[in-house]
């Protein structure tokens, strides 16, 4: 019987966690020859005062500004010329720098 025991930082939604729960145990059916209900699958919420990393919280890292990731500096601003062209999709938030919680 497979029991696998996930920890993360408090704060999400119960959909996010019901969803991790059920992304888990599909990985586990999928890897696994093994039956769904032999399947255990515990998640362990821990308060974001109480993980640190490199000595300092998740509530403290909550804190700190997001740095940009561009170039330094103010950027000139300009004129368009011409219409804007579509805009893409946004970047994974990892990419553009942004921080998820853990």
């Amino acid at each position: 019987m497979p029991h696998i025991a996930v920890t993360i930082g408090a704060g999400r939604s119960p959909r996010q966690l019901r969803t991790l729960l059920h992304e888990v145990h599909a990985a586990v059916l999928r890897s696994v020859d093994t039956r769904p209900e032999h399947v255990r699958v515990v998640l362990h919420e821990v308060p974001r005062t109480h993980w640190s990393t490199a000595d300092t919280t998740l509530a403290e890292l909550d804190q700190e500004p997001v740095r940009p990731t561009g170039p330094a500096g103010p950027a000139e601003p300009t004129t368009p010329t011409t219409p804007a062209e579509p805009t893409t999709p946004a970047e994974p938030a990892e990419a553009a720098g942004e921080r998820e919680p853990s």
